[in-house]
C-alpha cells in the first residue's frame, strides 16, 4: 500500500499524511522515510507532510465543532467520557493541547475535544501544525542518523 503513495511522489506523501492526520489509521511516517530515501527533497516531503497531517487533525476538530456525540462516537469511536475526561487539561492548557496531535489516539481525542468545546480554531490549528512539524522532524532526524 506504501508503494501506491510512493508512486504519486509528494502529492501521494500529502494523501498519506491527510488519512494519518484524520480518522484513518495510517503510516504517513513510512511513506515519507520513503520518498526522503529515494532522495526527494526533504524540506518539500516535510511540507508536503504536515500540510495533509494538518489537514486531516482539522477534519477532526470540525467533527468535534459539530457537536454531535452520536456522530463522534460512531465515526471516531471515541466515547463521550473520554472527551468529558480531558475537559479539566483542556480548560488548563487550552489550544497548547494541540501539540500533542501527533500522539496516535491521544492526538485525535484531543483535537476532537478541542473542536467539541470550540476551543479556538486558529489557535489549535497553530499548535497542531507545531505538533506535527516536530514529529516529522523527529522521523527526518531519525532516518539521517541511520543513514
Amino acid at each position: 500500500m506504501i508503494d501506491f503513495f510512493y508512486q504519486y511522489g509528494l502529492f501521494g506523501l500529502f494523501i498519506a499524511g491527510f488519512l494519518s492526520g484524520s480518522i484513518f489509521p495510517f503510516n504517513s511516517e513510512a511513506v515519507l522515510s520513503l520518498l526522503i530515501y529515494s532522495g526527494f527533497d526533504v524540506v518539500s516531503s516535510l511540507i508536503a507532510a504536515t500540510a495533509g497531517n494538518t489537514l486531516g487533525g482539522i477534519s477532526i476538530y470540525y467533527l468535534g465543532y459539530l457537536g454531535k456525540m452520536e456522530w463522534i462516537e460512531k465515526y471516531a469511536k471515541v466515547k463521550k467520557e473520554k472527551i468529558q475526561a480531558i475537559l479539566p487539561k483542556l480548560e488548563k492548557f487550552g489550544a497548547v493541547a494541540a501539540t500533542l496531535s501527533f500522539v496516535p489516539i491521544i492526538g485525535d481525542i484531543v483535537i476532537l475535544a478541542l473542536g467539541f468545546f470550540r476551543i479556538s480554531p486558529v489557535l489549535t490549528i497553530f499548535f497542531m501544525i507545531i505538533g506535527k512539524v516536530a514529529r516529522y522532524l523527529a522521523v527526518i532526524g531519525l532516518m539521517k542518523t541511520v543513514m
